[in-house]
């Protein structure tokens, strides 16, 4: 915890020296709530860090302007056997940073690493893909049932040298646990548009153009640097904007936007996220973690155990006795979209609007919670039901912690007693995640399903996992649901070549999530809210990823 503190002491001091000594004109300078705090692509399945390293790093597969998926390092592939193979065709000719010729070779140890127990990314590549090298050119990968959708977030697959990771022994993912930095923590070594010329965690990364990128030729930047600092704070993030200190903020506190619209230099790049902000439980431990406290079961009363959540009548209790449209207007200022369902709704659109979520009741949650046999008991934290920790970031979606503050205080109406946990999101992530997932009780998250598609959320977010979340299933899945019939579904969905009986398994997955399990409380989809200077042009994808070779600055 001192060096975390040194860190952000030094970052401060960083973003004053970097404000003073004057930017380059084509330096583009960029402020985030939280850190960058790995270079290794593997290590956090987290969208601003796998983001940033897509610049450096590259797929099999890109996307393009309106999310469609194109080629990358692949420059063509087929689909052979129903679905049951695909052959993909590397692009000749390119080179990483470090000038290390890229060839199948890399991809099949890519394919090797990314499925690495510390490897956070797991799921990118489905359990059963078998990868065979043709050629230094070639190589096919085998499913053993057809697979529409394989390449569906191969973009954020990033393609390793295996030269590069021999030679500096980093040939297993750095995981998120680790209380070390490993060579690919501090170093990248990438084929992409950009290449790393400084990185100091929790201070700024400086990133310069590749010269060596193989799309050189048909760029669309006229970039020269782009100069990365953390800054925690809402106000001093935004006064730096204002100021012109830096470019580029993320999030744009709802609060603040008028006063960056009304600034003549700035304005505020809004638009729905696919993200969608949702509450977990831990459905797997009979006994809650420590700072849980179940009171001893009055005279008469009957429960099921000693872990509340296990119970669906406690889980749609709590759904309950939140009142997600006094977030969205209080906390959210509007800047978000209530929501019935863990994916958007525009994601699935034959039957997205077909979901509701329940009402808002407080009589019915406590109806609820007695039933479940947690009464209110008036020796008990001034007459709670029971008390429970909630995990909480605070510098990772907008407004987290203030979300997670209304939800206590809606909680407690109930008599559930609430202890709140709220960390910035390194030390959070590494919690929650750690050892596969399971280190918590009640969390709030959030999920942008890379594929957009709906099977992502039901493989990762609800499939049954065995302790290290193997196989690329259940990999979020951090509370532990496990419904044996979803899984059946979402393998049949994985399989389903026709769209509408597709949509309908995965309304049929849905009905049993949502509304008969409740496996999560969803929240809202939050809303993008970007910073910029206007002297910047820049496309804002839905997914909140940013592509520094698509920005141009005058």
């Amino acid at each position: 915890m001192r060096g975390i503190a040194k860190a952000f002491a030094a970052g401060a001091l960083a973003i004053g020296l970097a404000f003073g000594s004057g930017a380059q004109a084509n330096n583009f300078r960029m402020g985030f709530q939280g850190n960058l705090n790995t270079l290794d692509p593997y290590t956090i399945n987290e969208t601003f860090t796998v983001a940033f390293l897509g610049n450096v790093y590259e797929g099999l597969t890109r996307r393009g302007p309106n999310l469609e998926i194109i080629p990358g390092l692949a420059e063509r592939w087929e689909i052979l056997e129903g679905a049951r193979l695909w052959r993909f065709h590397l692009r000749r000719g390119v080179t990483f940073a470090g000038g290390e010729p890229f060839t199948a070779d890399d991809v099949m140890f890519s394919a090797q690493r990314v499925r690495g127990e510390t490897s956070d990314l797991r799921a990118r590549i489905p359990n059963g893909a078998v990868f065979t090298k043709v050629d230094d050119f070639t190589i096919e990968v085998r499913m053993p049932t057809p697979n529409p959708i394989l390449i569906a977030d191969w973009d954020t697959w990033l393609i390793m040298s295996r030269t590069w990771a021999e030679r500096n022994n980093a040939t297993e993912a750095v995981s998120s646990r680790a209380t070390q930095p490993g060579f690919s923590t501090l170093n990248a070594n990438g084929t992409g548009p950009f290449m790393v010329q400084a990185h100091q965690p929790g201070v700024r990364t400086i990133l310069v153009p590749n010269p060596r990128w193989w799309n050189d030729a048909n760029k669309q930047h006229n970039l020269t640097q782009v100069t990365f600092t953390p800054i925690l704070n809402d106000a001093t993030r935004v006064a730096a904007l204002l100021s012109g200190e830096v470019d580029w903020v993320d999030p744009v506190p709802v609060q603040d936007m008028d006063r960056v619209n009304a600034n003549p230099t700035t304005q505020v790049l809004a638009g729905p996220e696919t993200r969608t902000i949702y509450l977990g439980f831990d459905q797997r431990r009979d006994t809650l973690l420590a700072p849980a406290e179940i009171p001893p079961a009055p005279a008469g009363v009957t429960r099921q155990g000693t872990n509340p959540m296990k119970d669906v009548r406690v889980r749609r209790a709590l759904y309950q006795a939140i009142d997600v449209n006094l977030i969205v207007q209080r906390v959210m200022r509007g800047q978000a979209r209530a929501t019935a369902l863990m994916i958007d709704p525009n994601l699935f659109a034959r039957h997205g609007a077909e979901f509701q979520r329940f009402p808002f009741d407080v009589a019915a949650a406590e109806r609820l919670l007695d039933e479940a046999g947690y009464p209110r008991q008036a020796a008990f934290r001034g007459n709670s039901r029971f008390s429970v920790g909630m995990d909480c970031p605070n510098d990772r979606y907008v407004n987290d912690a203030a979300i997670c503050q209304a939800v206590i205080a809606m909680l407690a109406r109930v008599g559930v007693h609430i202890t709140p946990i709220i960390q910035p999101r390194a030390q959070y992530f590494a919690k929650i995640l750690a050892g596969g997932g399971y280190n918590t009780n009640f969390y709030l998250l959030g999920w942008t399903p890379g594929t957009n598609d709906s099977h992502n959320v039901l493989a990762q977010l609800h499939g049954c996992r065995d302790d290290r979340g193997s196989g690329g299933v259940g990999v979020a899945n951090v509370g532990g649901y496990c419904n044996q019939a979803v899984d059946a579904l979402t393998q049949r969905i994985l399989t389903e070549a026709d769209p509408a009986t597709r949509d309908g398994l995965i309304r049929d997955a849905f009905r049993i999530t949502q509304n008969t399990d409740v496996s999560h409380i969803p929240l809202h989809q939050q809303a993008l809210a970007w910073g910029v200077n206007r002297r910047v042009t820049m496309a804002q994808r839905p997914d909140n990823v940013f592509m520094f070779h698509h920005i141009m600055m005058r």
